[in-house]
């Protein structure tokens, strides 16, 4: 009878722990019903760039699973394809002077041909019409870019845009009612935190590591070292990234985006223990920005600082460690026109606390020129708040547009605009290609069609309306040497006389 009674208790101990874990798997099982999606500027972008709230509760027998099963069809594996290198004897061949002995074909300047590079690395879609965002790093310059979804479908790819300073790109397929992830909260995010990565490590396709928030608001100096204007507020996790996590998704248990994996510590080239994300904040802002006006609205507060430490604070006789010390201020900036001074101690931006060049970085990214923030400020022993109206790079409150310059018809021929996806793959910031040669008066110049013109003498040529201008001007000159690329990347300088 005692044994009998035994066994019913264990039965009933089964059965109640089997309902405690189905019932935790509902709690972490996110609700992906019918949130509808929201409409940017462009009719057909449907997109909501809402931070969903990441408070939950982690149940007892904690598991991934239903963050994991989620998330993975929604990361995308990113395909690049470069074309190869021209060396520098493919440039002296391209020479007009020299072409007028040798020929093109000349094999002391002939160099042999090489297959394309390919690279990889990882993407989220962010929209269920096909808008995916990765890394700038991940398809840098690329001529051909494609995303393998986790299911095997297939698509090629076009660049929207990218945000070198923040190291993000956008990109778009054409697709419909594709998985697609949500933000989270990456304010709400808290240390010690679970969290998974989910990318393509190695060419893994589909992977899942997991681990804990170990930092936030973390500077590696990576984007720095690039642009003085990068912005690095990055989440650090222990969770295992390697080459071709790049561009993933870090999610929460709830499976909601709170960051895109950008880079690993490491000496080796491989995970050494801690990885670095961009936080969702950053990234829903930047996307917004490439939606509705093709560029990153970058606002400026126009302040130097320091961080406060102990030998600053004994130098300056600070009474606290909190907050960034005002080293300098830009004439005519956010920062001077809302009374700040050298000397002052900023503490918060709009309620939030900063302590870090890199949270004050964070704080004023997520606004545009224009936007009003409230500064809090410490001034000798005077607490104080005021209102800054951030301003762009030119020091004005405009929003900065994308320009669109028209195709240009000069002497029979024609000059067209670069795409974005061109100017990001030869590294140039503008330029003039030209087509239809052969029935203009550029004919015997030695020009090919394709050819990008980005300098008429020492005049820097940025769209096809410069072209007609410069080379007017240089009538009076009896001539001009007009500089350039070809789309494969071999520069080219052309002598041109008078025009007629």
């Amino acid at each position: 009878m005692q044994a009998k009674q035994m066994m019913l208790g264990l039965m009933a101990s089964a059965v109640l722990g089997g309902s405690v874990a189905v019932g935790g798997y509902k709690l972490l099982e996110p609700d992906r019903s019918t949130e509808p999606q929201s409409v940017a500027s462009d009719p057909n972008v449907r997109y909501t760039s809402a931070l969903r709230n990441s408070t939950y509760n982690v149940p007892e027998g904690l598991n991934f699973v239903a963050a994991a099963s989620a998330v993975t069809p929604a990361v995308v594996h990113v395909m690049t394809e470069y074309a190869p290198k021209v060396a520098q004897n493919d440039a002296i061949r391209m020479d007009p002077f020299l072409r007028q002995f040798f020929g093109d074909d000349f094999n002391g300047y002939h160099s042999p041909q090489r297959g394309p590079q390919v690279g990889s690395g990882s993407g989220v879609i962010i929209a269920a019409n096909g808008y995916i965002v990765t890394n700038n790093h991940v398809i840098d310059k690329a001529d051909k870019i494609e995303v393998v979804l986790d299911d095997k479908r297939k698509y090629s790819a076009t660049l929207v845009g990218t945000d070198p300073t923040t190291d993000l790109a956008l990109l778009k397929v054409n697709a419909d009612n594709l998985p697609y992830v949500r933000y989270g909260n990456s304010d709400q995010v808290k240390v010690g935190e679970w969290v998974l990565a989910v990318g393509n490590p190695f060419n893994l396709n589909s992977t899942v590591t997991a681990g804990i928030i170990s930092a936030k608001g973390r500077n590696i100096n990576i984007l720095s070292r690039e642009d003085r204007m990068g912005i690095e507020s990055f989440l650090q996790t222990d969770a295992v990234v390697n080459p071709g996590n790049s561009g993933g998704a870090l999610v929460n248990l709830n499976g909601d985006l709170i960051g895109i994996n950008s880079a690993i510590a490491s000496r080796t080239g491989s995970f050494e223990g801690y990885s670095f994300a961009v936080p969702s904040s950053i990234v829903s802002k930047v996307v917004d920005d490439l939606l509705k006006y093709k560029v990153v609205q970058r606002a400026l507060l126009g302040v130097n600082i320091r961080e406060v430490d102990a030998t600053l604070a004994s130098e300056k006789k600070l009474k606290s460690l909190d907050g960034v010390y005002v080293v300098g201020l830009s004439k005519g900036s956010a920062a001077a026109d809302a009374g700040l001074r050298e000397g002052d101690i900023i503490t918060e931006i709009n309620g939030v606390k900063v302590n870090t060049s890199s949270q004050l970085q964070e704080q004023v990214a997520r606004f545009r020129p224009g936007d009003k923030i409230k500064v809090t400020y410490v001034r000798g022993d005077d607490r104080k708040t005021t209102n800054a109206t951030l301003r762009n790079s030119a020091g004005t409150t405009d929003i900065v547009r994308e320009e669109t310059a028209a195709t240009v018809e000069y002497e029979g021929a024609k000059f067209s605009p670069l795409s974005r996806q061109e100017m990001s793959r030869l590294d140039l910031e503008g330029g003039a290609k030209i087509s239809g040669v052969r029935g203009s008066n550029f004919r015997e110049t030695g020009i090919g069609d394709g050819f990008i013109i980005t300098r008429i003498d020492k005049n820097k040529v940025s769209k096809p309306q410069d072209v007609k201008r410069f080379l007017e001007a240089a009538k009076d000159n009896q001539g001009a040497l007009v500089e350039g690329v070809y789309p494969d990347g071999r520069k080219a300088y052309y002598p041109i006389g008078q025009v007629d």
